[in-house]
């Protein structure tokens, strides 16, 4: 066979302001170098969009260092190595690694992670088994600090994180479980995933709706959305309650600063815990949280969602449409 030289890359040709367009990308050809020393090449079956990937894209200091234009954007991917200078890594191998983005891959050998697709399909490791399905875990176990008989209230409830967030609260022993989200059909299928109760906030105010749902008020709120459904949380908590701020996505694309929570001094009295909280700074709960889901999984006890779009150059739709709520759970594109 006859060693690729030349492979495709979408790189970040301007700064979105406000909402991406497909012009903030770029799909370009590339030259496909060979394995240095101790690396390999990764031939990426699948790659994934995720919403924190649009803060990267602004030139602000952060968590997280921001892409740099006119080079590839990254994140998470899984792929075959077809071509190895790392005994550790032989051809053939299934990887997940952090060079999205691209068709291919040059990469470190310690940068990727082998992976065993007869136990779950590949894309089931940039979800359930991967980031996401961490995410979840650590994120109402540690952050929000989950106890049994906690009414657990999550926003943006079909997305990949959030999904899994209820269905692990139940579980886990939750009393109630109740999710918010964009549509009837999302809110059907939290329903089938065993969610008590589901509303979509197109339909009204995010708060009557939550304490109909919640009559007996909250204890756990995982915040995907921020804004409106942070403030209605703040107002449903009882006391002594616990929030973990995983993500804001419905100022991702604002223009100006938002406002915040004009309720947030019902902190005070309620004695209320908002932990701030970054999948990175959990790295420990890995194993613990992978025994657990590969439990569940065998068991079929949890459900996950994907919705998949096909090929690198629909990889920038696929992301805007993300940050739109297109996906029910978690969207990966195919390469």
């Amino acid at each position: 066979m006859t060693p690729l030289t030349s492979t495709r890359q979408v790189v970040l040709a301007s700064r979105p302001e406000g909402t991406p367009v497909p012009g903030n990308f770029r799909l370009e050809e590339t030259a496909l170098p060979e394995p240095g020393p101790g690396q390999v090449v990764v031939a990426n079956h699948w790659m994934s969009v995720d919403p924190y990937m649009r803060g990267r894209m602004n030139d602000v200091k952060s968590y997280v260092p921001p892409f740099r234009l006119d080079h590839p954007l990254d994140g998470g991917a899984v792929g075959e190595v077809v071509a190895s200078s790392a005994p550790e890594l032989p051809v053939g191998a299934t990887v997940l690694h952090g060079a999205g983005w691209r068709e291919h891959a040059v990469l470190d050998a310690g940068s990727a992670t082998v992976v065993d697709p007869g136990l779950a399909s590949e894309s089931a490791y940039l979800g359930v088994l991967g980031m996401p399905g961490l995410t979840a875990y650590a994120g109402l176990m540690a952050a929000a600090r989950f106890r049994p008989g906690d009414t657990v209230f999550v926003s943006g409830a079909a997305g990949a994180v959030g999904s899994l967030v209820g269905q692990i609260a139940r579980l886990s022993g939750a009393a109630r479980v109740v999710g918010s989200a964009g549509s009837p059909e999302k809110v059907a299928r939290l329903l089938e995933l065993g969610f008590d109760a589901a509303f979509d906030y197109h339909d009204g105010p995010v708060l009557p709706q939550l304490r109909h749902a919640a009559p007996e008020g909250i204890d756990v709120y995982f915040d995907n959305v921020g804004g409106e459904h942070l403030e209605a949380a703040i107002s449903a908590l009882n006391p002594h309650g616990r929030v973990c701020l995983c993500g804001a996505i419905s100022q991702y694309n604002a223009t100006e600063p938002p406002a915040a929570p004009r309720n947030l001094a019902l902190a005070i009295g309620k004695q209320l815990s908002l932990q701030g909280f970054l999948v990175s700074g959990h790295q420990d709960l890995g194993p613990e949280f992978r025994e657990k889901m590969a439990g569940w999984l065998a068991a079929g006890e949890i459900q996950w969602d994907e919705t998949v779009r096909e090929g690198l150059d629909d990889a920038p739709q696929a992301f805007i449409d993300l940050l739109a709520g297109a996906n029910t759970g978690k969207m990966v594109v195919r390469l």
